[in-house]
């Protein structure tokens, strides 16, 4: 009996240490290739995390209109960013408190204005990656936003832009976006965290599975920061049953927020 157990422990430690070997040694999943012989990004994704409350961890609370109760509260979410906290020069992060106390009026979103980078990425809506062998295209659902990627025909951003100027490249499996020529206008998530035009975002985008992605993105700023920063988080592809992606027109909601103020009569409630 004793020898017996003694066994049975034995194999016990043993699968204990080789279990790590084993899931070091096994290969890295790889995408399908293109004709062009590049990792097969195409599909419909979206993100699975709370980052467009608020990128930095954050408990629940309340959201923009507390009369809504839990239906506008904010859920609590572990954060995208490495190390938690977002490294504000301490001028910035009074603006960034400021933003968060008129984020009911302020936020980019709440106006229907495109989100920019990185927030379209993981904001809760879904966005489409089509793939040729000069440009990569996303196209997004929130405000009908397309995003252009360059991938041969590399050039500074003519103008600052929502969406910025994207030129692209591969190294080996992951596909790798520089993006500058941003405006100031767009926010990272609804807490009013932000950023200035001299943003730059350098994102490494590459397949974990048949229907997930890894993402990640590094942001310079030296307007706002004291250093550049990195988020990360996992992208899943959409496989509903004949998924596409369904057209958001947001305008339409905006008119009250936008130009309530110049009504002549009150609105009746």
């Amino acid at each position: 009996m004793r020898r017996t157990t003694r066994i049975n422990a034995a194999f016990f430690v043993a699968i204990l240490f080789l279990n790590p070997l084993l899931a070091q040694q096994a290969p890295a999943y790889r995408a399908p290739h293109t004709a062009d012989g590049k990792p097969n990004l195409n599909g419909i994704w979206q993100a699975l995390t709370e980052a467009n409350w608020d990128i930095e961890p954050h408990n629940a609370g309340y959201g923009t209109v507390p009369l809504l109760g839990a239906i506008n509260a904010v859920p609590p979410g572990q954060g995208i960013v490495e190390g938690g906290t977002l490294p504000y020069k301490p001028e910035a992060l009074a603006k960034k408190n400021e933003n968060f106390a008129n984020r009911g009026k302020g936020d980019p979103e709440a106006k229907c204005y495109r989100l920019g980078v990185p927030r379209s990425m993981y904001a809760p809506y879904p966005f489409q990656i089509i793939q040729s062998t000069d440009y990569i295209m996303m196209v997004f659902q929130f405000a009908n936003a397309l995003r252009t990627i360059y991938m041969t025909d590399h050039k500074p951003a003519p103008a600052e832009s929502w969406m910025g100027w994207s030129n692209g490249h591969w190294e080996g499996e992951t596909l790798v976006i520089e993006t500058t020529g941003f405006n100031d206008q767009t926010w990272f998530d609804r807490a009013g965290n932000y950023h200035s035009n001299a943003m730059r975002v350098v994102e490494r985008i590459s397949a974990r599975s048949a229907d997930t992605l890894n993402y990640e993105a590094t942001i310079e700023d030296p307007n706002v920061f004291t250093r550049p920063w990195k988020i990360s988080m996992p992208l899943y592809r959409r496989v509903e049953t004949d998924a596409r992606m369904i057209e958001f027109k947001c305008i339409e909601y905006t008119e009250e927020l936008l130009y309530g103020h110049l009504r002549k009569q009150p609105r009746n409630q």
